[in-house]
């Protein structure tokens, strides 16, 4: 499903839902927090998205054990229904920030994620190979609820 290098990883995966269930869910705030962290038994506890070129996102999640992470960026590309693309880094890690780009594509009544994190480096303590794909194991659950 998913590689990585030194610096990079990709992630291909099929969300079944629509392109727009899929979109709506990177986009909205309500909904981002249903499905974000990795944790399948964490909990989404606040987002501010302002999903446009130049546009803020702050996101706070906890773990199951309560154990709570923010991420924030400044998106750069904002295609609607097909492209988004965002710096990242997390609060407790200044300095060190990367980028996120989403594109999607329609496939009969799924959607086609591919998903690249760049430049994660090594000063990293995540391991966001793992942390993406059980993030989007959720995604993919929580959408596929809604069908």
């Amino acid at each position: 499903m998913g590689t990585t290098n030194i610096d990079t990883i990709k992630i291909e995966t099929i969300i079944h839902a629509p392109v727009k269930k899929v979109w709506q869910a990177w986009t909205d705030a309500d909904l981002i927090l249903n499905w974000f962290g990795s944790d399948p038994n964490g909990k989404g506890l606040k987002a501010v998205l302002d999903p446009q070129p130049g546009g803020y996102f702050e996101i706070t999640f906890s773990n199951a054990d309560g154990t709570e992470h923010t991420c924030h960026g400044v998106y750069r590309a904002v295609e609607r229904l097909s492209k988004l693309s965002f710096s990242w880094a997390w609060k407790n890690e200044p300095g060190v920030e990367s980028v996120v780009t989403i594109l999607l594509t329609s496939e009969n009544d799924f959607t086609r994620m591919q998903f690249e994190h760049a430049h994660v480096g090594i000063a990293s303590k995540h391991s966001y190979l793992d942390g993406w794909t059980r993030t989007f194991e959720k995604l993919d659950r929580v959408l596929g609820d809604t069908n």
